[in-house]
């Protein structure tokens, strides 16, 4: 499959995620991708599950914008490195909104079939994001 194409998944996501539209997750993902998230309390998340882990975030950060660095394809396995900066201006959880900004570094190995995402492993810098906050 040509690299276009194979990356368009993401775009497909990151551009949902920067308008506040998780349900783009649908056009990016398969309906039975598992995403594996460091640092979640249930590290193995279906599609519905992620997509509420990232409206939670998106509620938390209303303004988060990611922006995609770098990617690295091989075969079927796509590889990104993404950036995202936002302002904490509803809770975190329990936590009350801080007001401060953030800038999150992530890496994401996907797992590509037929264009869209059938597996996802991730890994974002949430300690650098509570100690942005002042929490840690």
């Amino acid at each position: 499959m040509p690299a276009l194409q194979i990356t368009e998944f993401e775009q497909i996501w990151v551009d949902g995620l920067n308008r506040g539209d998780v349900s783009a997750a649908d056009d990016a993902f398969t309906a039975d991708a598992m995403i594996h998230i460091n640092g979640s309390p249930k590290p193995s998340l279906t599609l519905a599950e992620f997509k509420e882990m990232a409206k939670g975030l998106l509620a938390s950060f209303p303004d988060l914008h990611f922006t995609i660095e770098d990617q690295v394809i091989a075969g079927d396995k796509v590889t990104t490195r993404w950036v995202a900066e936002g302002t904490n201006t509803g809770p975190l959880g329990d936590i009350p909104a801080t007001g401060k900004g953030v800038r999150l570094n992530g890496l994401i190995l996907d797992n590509v079939v037929n264009g869209k995402v059938a597996e996802r492993w991730e890994q974002w810098d949430q300690a650098g994001m509570m100690q942005q906050l002042g929490l840690i």
